[in-house]
């Protein structure tokens, strides 16, 4: 039979894996689809940001996410117009998330040893047939682990259209399935993997992953 002292130096290590998983690199991950037109060189052309949906214009809200879309635009070497009648390009952006939907989860024990610890179904700690043993289906390394939690869907749209001609320059859409609705965390991240690459390949769906210290671009599957 296992001490006390020598089950907490044995549960140690997993406490510790547990603690580094929180504290891993945040990422998000966003599939985008673009399809463009060839674009000239950017050299100083305007644009301007407009909503798409017509409720959204004016709001702060709205405001703070065409921002982040200008940010972009700007760094690419666009030039913001002083108003969308100005512009040479006008840029309709719409943002949205759905209502969620549920989905349940069952993952088995804790460490890789399966539902009942690394002692057996029987070993352990407690001789097994305690209240609360190791490896035997306890509160922390017990049996699967069945989840149900709520996963949202949210996106945004681009269309960037010559505003002489009316012609379509350029449409783009960033997608993510997360646990979060809201949005001000989620539109900046989804903004950020429409234009990484940007204009990309007409007409590719793309895996954008964004950690906080890098970013990765794949084809989807």
């Amino acid at each position: 039979m296992l001490s006390m002292k020598t089950f907490t130096r044995a549960a140690l290590p997993v406490a510790l894996a547990l603690g580094l998983s929180a504290c891993a690199t945040n990422t998000f991950k966003a599939d985008v689809s673009r399809f463009a037109v060839p674009l000239p060189a950017p050299q100083g052309q305007t644009f301007a940001v407009v909503a798409e949906d017509p409720k959204l214009a004016g709001g702060l809200e709205f405001a703070t996410y065409a921002n982040a879309v200008a940010a972009e635009l700007t760094q690419l070497g666009y030039a913001q117009a002083a108003s969308p009648d100005s512009a040479d390009m006008l840029v309709r952006f719409d943002y949205r998330v759905d209502g969620g939907r549920e989905r349940v989860r069952t993952s088995p024990g804790v460490g890789g040893y399966g539902a009942f610890g690394p002692w057996g179904r029987w070993g352990g700690w407690g001789g097994g047939f305690g209240a609360w043993g190791y490896g035997f289906n306890d509160p922390f390394f017990g049996g699967p682990d069945v989840r149900s939690y709520t996963i949202y869907t949210s996106g945004v749209d681009v269309k960037i259209d010559r505003r002489a001609d009316g012609q379509r320059l350029f449409e783009g859409k960033a997608e993510a399935v997360s646990r979060s609705n809201r949005l001000p965390r989620l539109v900046p991240n989804l903004v950020d993997a429409l234009f990484t690459d940007f204009p990309g390949n007409s007409g590719e769906t793309v895996r954008i992953t964004i950690r906080d210290d890098e970013k990765t671009v794949r084809p989807t599957d």
